[in-house]
């Protein structure tokens, strides 16, 4: 079996059997073609079934020379994985990650924005432009409804359920959850579609798609994320601002008002509780008010 072989049956498997979404299988495919271009450029002529464990740590004693700690576990653990998926398909006896410790990684916080800061960023928006009202749109929406970028730019206009309150959200693995939306966040909405984009010349397949550029067709997540920076930097906010900050600042913002971390983790569309509960550790105030407020021993 060769390596390319061996990659797209992956990719198959992890579409498939596993049904990541695209952005995952890309980054998973990212970390193995990194071990490939590594073997290329050392000569090293070695199959997937027959590589050995000697090999691969010579692979990761060069990618720790290079990258930081999170990144080395991330390859780590993307090559363990798929290696364990070689094992299940009985390609091969072991795994030659097996052994191969990841660098201990602290658990990262995440960035928030205060509700002033929040206000300062939508507050940059020239509205002077066309797309001005779609990107306070946007914003209003990623923060509202707590998305991730990939999701707001697959939003649907028939995924918006304004009479009952929420919109449909496809996120990760094509799993589909309902996020109420609040009523300035549908006015900020309508006023995009009704004044801006009803006025585009909007390609055919994307008819059904939300927010669009100025050429009728669907925005890109790195546009997401290049309209945050310009904001960012316009409005004079000095912190590391990307459209996750919004999702951030959602359920930062939804715990800190005193709402169900249960809540929360289905809002934002989380398979464990373990990953939503990495906003516990932004403000521990509210951990002591629960506290004060229900428990007996006040």
């Amino acid at each position: 079996m060769k390596w390319q072989q061996a990659l797209k049956d992956y990719q198959d498997y992890l579409r498939m059997e596993r049904g990541l979404s695209l952005n995952t299988i890309v980054n998973y495919s990212l970390d193995i073609q990194k071990l490939i271009d590594f073997l290329e450029q050392h000569s090293i002529v070695v199959s997937p079934i027959k590589i050995t464990e000697d090999e691969v740590k010579q692979f990761v004693y060069e990618v720790a020379k290079v990258m930081n700690a999170r990144s080395q576990a991330r390859i780590i653990s993307g090559l363990k994985s798929f290696f364990n998926y070689l094992v299940f398909e009985d390609h091969r006896r072991s795994n030659p990650m097996e052994l191969v410790e990841s660098p201990k990684v602290g658990r990262k916080l995440p960035d928030t924005l205060s509700t002033d800061e929040i206000d300062q960023l939508i507050a940059a928006i020239d509205l002077s432009r066309p797309q001005g009202e779609r990107n306070r749109a946007m914003l209003e929406t990623l923060y509202g409804c707590g998305l991730r970028v990939s999701e707001l730019v697959n939003l649907n206009l028939s995924d918006l359920f304004f009479d009952e309150g929420f919109i449909r959200v496809t996120g990760k693995g094509d799993k589909q959850r309902f996020v109420p939306i609040a009523a300035s966040t549908q006015k900020y909405i309508d006023l995009y579609r009704n004044e801006i984009r009803a006025h585009l010349a909007i390609e055919k397949e994307y008819l059904d798609t939300l927010f669009l550029n100025r050429r009728g067709k669907k925005l890109t997540r790195a546009m997401v994320f290049t309209i945050v920076k310009q904001l960012a930097e316009k409005s004079g906010i000095k912190k590391n601002i990307s459209p996750h900050t919004f999702r951030h600042s959602f359920a930062t913002h939804l715990l800190e008002g005193g709402a169900d971390l249960r809540a929360i983790q289905q809002m934002l569309g989380h398979e464990s509780i373990t990953t939503t509960e990495v906003y516990m550790h932004v403000d521990r105030s509210h951990l002591a008010e629960v506290v004060k407020k229900y428990h007996p021993r006040k």
